[in-house]
């Protein structure tokens, strides 16, 4: 009933820029996702050369910008920033509170001050490595996948402090069976404060050999107060199970409340078992049933099979049948048998209907 998570990708940070309201007149900036997704940069500005060993290096290139004020280019002339002096601030200080930074905001840091942007030309490369070392690990910009160089990539920006960079290598390396390798990376990143480096900490000590929940709970508490909703699951997850920590149906409930708001599948699924069992909330049926649509409507297997159950028990036979469909599709053997069942009592117009609504499905949008 309760299904488990496994470590994931890196995380946008949880800072917010900095104010660029006196840089508007020269410059603008362009915000990626919080997904670090780096494919916006164009080609033209930035060529990167690899050689066919894994021991590439890439070599910028900065060029002037063509286009319209709307545009600026990646490396900027120390001349053309402000003036204020924000030295002062020690850099190690400086470089550990801009360790986890997204690109956004470290374009933004670096326009602070020249001292700034002098500091942060180690993380402005390891956004680059980090760069390449997605598209080598998901074969995209025209490249082939590769695992080994995209390791060798997300290293490198590691190197250079970036916790993002320290969070995909401790990804790679747990796909690839070094587990050692992998939390050693996710402590360093996480010592540097960054959310998911402490979340996949969390969830690596619960499937070590031996697990070490205590230790566990402590990263995912960590990660779930500043608003990482992977740890907020897994931590609910742990109260509800007493799993490192004394038992607390109430507190799991609470967290996994915070977790379906922001949009985790899984948290929708249990918070709506929570609402529909009276567990650690007030039993509610109308808040289970909403909570089981929308993690149904987000792809859910399980929920989509247990809606479609309330469905048919509401006599709704068509969309019962096209949420057992979907559920059947997704490996619910049981919504399959339940789904012959309504077909016998539909018309052939009705079967050809809700298999059509099936065959076009799409989930919504979801964080996970």
């Amino acid at each position: 009933m309760w299904q488990r998570t496994w470590p994931d990708r890196s995380d946008a940070s949880p800072f917010s820029s900095f104010s660029l309201s006196k840089l508007k007149a020269k410059s603008a900036i362009h915000m990626d996702d919080h997904h670090h997704n780096l494919d916006a940069y164009h080609t033209s500005r930035h060529t990167l050369s690899t050689s066919k060993s894994t021991n590439f290096t890439p070599t910028v290139h900065p060029s002037p910008s063509t286009s319209s004020s709307s545009q600026t280019p990646f490396w900027v002339r120390p001349s053309s920033l402000p003036s204020h002096d924000f030295s002062a601030l020690p850099y190690d200080v400086l470089i550990k509170i801009a360790a986890s930074f997204n690109l956004p905001n470290l374009r933004a840091a670096s326009f602070v001050c020249k001292a700034w942007f002098d500091a942060f030309r180690p993380l402005r490369e390891a956004m680059l490595f980090l760069r390449w070392g997605k598209r080598f690990k998901h074969g995209r910009g025209g490249v082939r996948p590769n695992s080994d160089k995209a390791l060798n990539s997300f290293l490198k920006g590691a190197a250079r402090g970036s916790t993002l960079a320290m969070v995909d290598a401790g990804l790679l390396y747990w796909e690839m069976g070094n587990k050692n390798d992998a939390i050693a990376l996710y402590q360093k990143a996480a010592d540097l404060g960054d959310p998911s480096a402490k979340c996949n900490l969390g969830i690596s000590f619960l499937h070590a050999k031996p697990p070490n929940p205590t230790e566990a709970v402590k990263w995912l508490r960590q990660a779930s107060v500043v608003g990482n909703i992977r740890a907020q699951y897994q931590l609910a997850l742990c109260l509800q199970q007493g799993h490192g920590v004394d038992r607390n149906v109430q507190e799991a409930a609470r967290w996994f409340i915070k977790a379906a708001e922001g949009g985790y599948v899984r948290a929708m699924y249990n918070l709506s078992l929570c609402y529909s069992c009276g567990e650690g909330l007030v039993h509610n049926h109308q808040q289970a049933k909403k909570w089981m649509k929308r993690a149904a409507d987000r792809g859910h297997c399980k929920a989509q099979f247990e809606h479609g159950l309330h469905l048919f028990s509401e006599r709704d036979m068509m969309k019962a049948v096209v949420y057992l469909e979907l559920a059947t599709r997704s490996g619910e053997r049981a919504a399959g048998h339940v789904k012959n069942v309504i077909l016998q009592q539909l018309s052939q117009s009705s079967r050809d209907r809700v298999m059509s609504v099936a065959d076009n499905w799409r989930p919504l949008p979801s964080s996970h």
